[in-house]
C-alpha cells in the first residue's frame, strides 16, 4: 500500500520524508535532507512514523544547519545500539509473519477481526507507559502496550495481510480529564473506510473480547474520541459496524425484553448495541427495567454494564439472593487523569 501520509506531502517535505526513511533504515547518524521549519520537520517524521511502524527504534531526533545552507542535517535518535536494532528487526519480522500465517486464507473482515481479537486477547495495556510501549515491540514482543503501540502494531499486522491500514491520532482535552493524545486505526473493508479502535475495546475486555469500537462510522466514534488532530478518510458507512453485522442491534425495546428471557433461561451472558433512537437516561431506565424484569421471571437478578457513548448494554443473571447492579464502562482509562 503506498504510504497514506507521504501522499499528502508538498515535493519538499517528501524529499525529506525520504532521505529521513533511508537514512534511519541504514542507522545513519546524520541524515541530510531539505531545510524545512522546525514544526514542518516535526509533522515529516510524525507522518513517516504513523505510515511505518516497523520503524520502531527512532522515537525522536535532533537537527542542527549552516545559516547559509539550503538543507538541515538530520541527527535520528536510537533507542538501542544498532547490533540490538538488527536483533530486535528481525524478532519482529518474524513475530509478524507467523501471527499473519494462520489468517492468510481469511477473508478481508475475518483477517481484520483476527488482528482485532488478537490484540484483545494478547496485550496488556501498559498503565506504567514504558517507552518500547508507544513501539510495535511493546505489544508484539514484550504483550504489553498503550493506544500508540497498539495501533502501530494493528497496522503492521494489517499489512501483513494485505488489508488497507492507517494509524490516526487525535488530540488530548485536559478540560475532559484526557491527558494524552490517543492513536487508532481507519482500515478500508470492502472498498469502505472505517475506524477501528482495539485499544478502546481492549481495555473494556477484561478477559472477554468486545467489539464496541470494530468498524464503526464518524458519528459514533467521535461520540468519545476528540477530534483528529492528522487527515484522514472521512467513515460514513454506519451500517457495518460489528453489533448490527451480528444481528446484535436493536431498534425495538421488546426485542430487548425478548432476547434477555433468552440470556436467562441459558445463563450466558449477552450483549448488544441499542440503536432505537438517542440512549437518554429515560429510555436506558426502561431498557434495564425490562432486562431486571426477564431475570425476575426466570428467578435471577441481573448484572449490566453500559458502555452509554456507543449504547452498548452487556448483561448476564445470577441467582436471586444477589441484587442486581449496574456499572457504567469506560473504555482506555490510561488515557485519562
Amino acid at each position: 500500500m503506498e504510504p497514506y501520509y507521504y501522499n499528502k506531502m508538498t515535493k519538499p517535505q517528501q524529499a525529506a520524508y525520504h532521505a529521513i526513511h533511508q537514512g534511519i533504515i541504514a542507522f545513519a547518524d546524520e541524515i541530510q535532507i531539505p531545510r524545512l521549519e522546525a514544526e514542518e520537520l516535526y509533522n515529516v517524521f510524525f507522518r513517516l512514523r504513523l505510515d511505518h511502524p516497523e520503524i520502531f527504534w527512532t522515537p525522536g531526533y535532533k537537527y542542527k544547519y549552516y545559516q547559509d545552507s539550503p538543507n538541515l542535517i538530520f541527527i535520528p535518535e536510537y533507542l538501542f545500539e544498532k547490533g540490538k536494532i538488527k536483533e530486535h528487526q528481525k524478532a519482529m519480522k518474524s513475530r509478524v509473519e507467523k501471527l499473519a500465517r494462520p489468517a492468510m486464507h481469511l477473508s478481508e473482515v475475518e483477517k481484520e477481526r483476527y488482528v482485532h481479537d488478537f490484540i484483545c486477547e494478547n496485550i496488556h495495556y501498559d498503565k506504567l507507559k514504558k517507552p518500547y510501549s508507544h513501539e510495535i515491540i511493546g505489544p508484539l514482543g514484550q504483550s504489553v502496550g498503550v493506544c500508540e503501540g497498539i495501533a502501530k502494531s494493528v497496522k503492521i499486522l494489517c499489512d501483513a495481510l494485505g488489508i488497507w491500514c492507517i494509524i490516526t491520532v487525535c488530540g488530548n482535552n485536559p478540560d475532559k480529564g484526557i491527558k494524552y493524545r490517543h492513536t487508532w486505526n481507519i482500515v478500508k473493508i470492502g472498498g469502505k473506510y472505517y475506524h477501528l479502535d482495539a485499544t478502546f475495546d481492549n481495555t473494556l475486555g477484561n478477559g472477554e473480547v468486545r467489539y464496541d469500537y470494530f468498524n464503526l462510522d464518524d458519528k459514533s466514534i467521535f461520540r468519545d474520541h476528540e477530534p483528529l488532530i492528522v487527515p484522514a478518510p472521512s467513515c460514513v458507512d454506519g451500517d457495518h459496524f460489528y453489533y448490527k453485522e451480528k444481528k446484535l442491534s436493536f431498534t425495538k425495546k421488546e426485542e430487548v425484553y425478548k432476547r434477555a428471557l433468552q440470556a436467562a433461561k441459558k445463563g450466558k451472558m449477552f450483549t448488544f448495541r441499542w440503536r432505537g433512537g438517542y440512549l437518554t437516561r429515560t429510555v436506558l431506565e426502561e431498557l434495564l427495567d425490562l432486562i431486571q424484569k426477564a431475570g425476575e421471571e426466570k428467578g435471577k437478578h441481573a448484572r449490566i454494564s453500559l458502555n452509554w457513548s456507543q449504547a452498548v448494554i452487556r448483561f448476564d443473571f445470577v441467582e436471586s439472593s444477589v441484587q442486581s447492579e449496574v456499572v457504567v464502562e469506560e473504555a482506555n482509562e490510561g488515557e485519562r487523569e
